[in-house]
């Protein structure tokens, strides 16, 4: 039996995924220290500024979906695309927001492993839950579309 699910099948939720990139940058820095420069304070700042910027996009973009009424939760019903505000200029500012943090916690932690699993980072969310989440975009509103 076939279920009609109305959410995108997205693999792990992003924060928790985030969370797990920190936890590895933090061991693997553990295991093996891979330092900026031991005597540049301005990495700590900047460290620090681009992690506050990545605790803010996902603030300033659940806004946008809230005066859309519509659902952040990746396993949640969409009832409107967002192209308003923050998702003028990037589809994923969330997503983006959470790269922020990882490299940003790292580097106010002198520690270049969040530089280094970033890319990673990327990868993961694009293959476990963007590509999930735009799929479904697509067929809700190409079913709303031929509904019409």
């Amino acid at each position: 039996m076939s279920e009609n699910k109305d959410h995108a099948d997205v693999k792990i939720h992003p924060p928790v995924l985030t969370f797990i990139f920190i936890i590895l940058a933090y061991v693997a820095n553990w295991f093996v220290t891979i330092e900026f420069v031991s005597s540049a304070s301005w990495v700590k700042y900047f460290g620090l500024g681009l992690a506050i910027v990545g605790l803010l996009l996902p603030f300033i973009a659940i806004r946008e979906f809230i005066k859309a009424r519509t659902t952040v939760n990746p396993h949640g019903s969409v009832t409107n695309i967002i192209s308003s505000g923050i998702y003028r200029y990037t589809r994923n500012p969330i997503y983006l927001g959470f790269v922020f943090m990882l490299i940003g916690f790292l580097l106010f932690s002198n520690s270049l492993w969040g530089l280094i699993l970033s890319p990673v980072l990327v990868i993961c969310f694009n293959e476990l839950v963007i590509k999930h989440e735009e799929a479904y975009l697509e067929k809700k509103v190409w079913g709303t579309i031929h509904q019409l």
